[in-house]
This record gives C-alpha cells, sequence and structure tokens, in this order.
C-alpha cells in the first residue's frame, strides 16, 4: 500500500509519473494531515530535529547547494522515496531553494531541463525558482549515474 501525498493537499507537487513531493516553507506552521515519511531540508544551517526520518542539505538562502554531488543523490533518493512514502522538501520560505529541487525532481522525472521550472511554476508555485543561479542550476541539472529511467519506479 502506498501513503503518497494526495495531489490536491497543500503545497504538493505532482509529478509526470504521478508521483508527489509536498514543497513547503519551514516559517509557515506545518500543515495539517499526515506527517511526512521522510524530509529533505534545504537550509544554510541544521535543520530543528523531527519525527520523521529526514536529510540536510546545505544550501543558504538564494544560493545553491554547497555540495552538488550530495544534492544530487539525495534529491535522487527523494525521486525513488516519493514512488511509495509521503516526502517533503522544505526551506525557509518554501520557494526559492524548494522551488529549484523540486524543478531537479521534474528533470528526474523525465521534463526536460530546459522546461522544468515552468512546470514548478505552473503546478507548485508561480514564484518559485528565484534567482537566475537557481534556474541555470535546473538548466545543467544531471541525473546522478545509476539512476533509473525516468518514469519508472
Amino acid at each position: 500500500m502506498t501513503t503518497t501525498w494526495s495531489p490536491d493537499a497543500p503545497g504538493v507537487l505532482r509529478l509526470p509519473s504521478g508521483r508527489t513531493v509536498r514543497g513547503r516553507g519551514l516559517r509557515r506552521p506545518l500543515p495539517g494531515g499526515p506527517a511526512p515519511e521522510y524530509g529533505v531540508y534545504l537550509l544554510g544551517s541544521p535543520p530543528p530535529a523531527t519525527a520523521w526520518d529526514a536529510d540536510w542539505l546545505r544550501w543558504p538562502d538564494f544560493r545553491l547547494p554547497k555540495d552538488r554531488t550530495a544534492a544530487a543523490a539525495t534529491l535522487a533518493r527523494v525521486w525513488t522515496r516519493s514512488a511509495t512514502e509521503r516526502v517533503e522538501v522544505a526551506c525557509g520560505g518554501g520557494r526559492g531553494r524548494t522551488g529549484t529541487a523540486l524543478a531537479c525532481l521534474a528533470v528526474l522525472d523525465g521534463v526536460p531541463q530546459g522546461e522544468a521550472v515552468a512546470y514548478v511554476r505552473a503546478h507548485y508555485d508561480r514564484h518559485a525558482v528565484e534567482t537566475p543561479w537557481q534556474r541555470r542550476y535546473v538548466r545543467g541539472f544531471q541525473r546522478p549515474a545509476g539512476h533509473p529511467a525516468a518514469g519508472h519506479p
């Protein structure tokens, strides 16, 4: 039995494959409903502890991940786990870093790199991916070695 997010729940992005990932801003209260089963937190300093499995990507506000290899591997893990679990990706405001990560997930899911930002803006938040360097990061984002073909669990 899968326990993924409902596609119409607040902050949930539905990828073309049908996988769902919740994006959110940590400065806002935790949304109602079920808790995540796995979360990735994109912050300049360690996030607060959670009751669920979580990873931290060191990613300062308005910037890019400090370790891009670790970011690609972590986002591949998010993509894989989102097939059967409630997974969330969050930063302080839920738009710049979160939108950038969600656009990279869209690339992993088969959306062309040049279309991924528009996809996330259309299906998650119209202000997602805030800076020119975040947009360039998405355009250059590559699947990590060994990542399965898009659309296949």
